[in-house]
């Protein structure tokens, strides 16, 4: 399976984003999708996920400003909004499929304060 990330770009803290992952197969082939972060020199953090029934789950740091959806197809999405400095990151997509773990490229996010 094939993801890739979009939407990511330098915004004001305070700002939003909509970051999108398109995937080569209909998203209800996933039992779950996710977004990951990740800043230089620091591990992978995980962000949020959206299970095929529709429930949702957000990290702390994120709850209440960011939200995760889809589309019927082969999207899914982050709406990012009052973002701070400390978002900055390469945001990643990310699915379990046939056995193992599939990663977009990312996409960089960049809050200037």
């Amino acid at each position: 399976v094939q993801l890739v990330e979009s939407g990511g770009g330098l915004v004001q803290a305070g700002g939003s984003l909509r970051l999108s992952c398109a995937a080569s197969l209909n998203i209800f082939s996933f039992t779950a999708m996710h977004w990951y972060r990740q800043v230089p020199g620091r591990e992978r953090e995980y962000v949020a996920a959206m299970a095929s029934n529709g429930v949702t789950r957000y990290t702390d740091s994120v709850q209440g400003r960011f939200t995760i959806s889809r589309d019927t197809k082969n999207t899914l999405y982050l709406q990012m909004n009052s973002l701070k400095p400390e978002d900055t990151a390469t945001y990643y997509c990310k699915v379990f499929y046939r056995g193992r773990d599939h990663w977009g490229q990312g996409t960089q996010v960049t809050v200037s304060s």
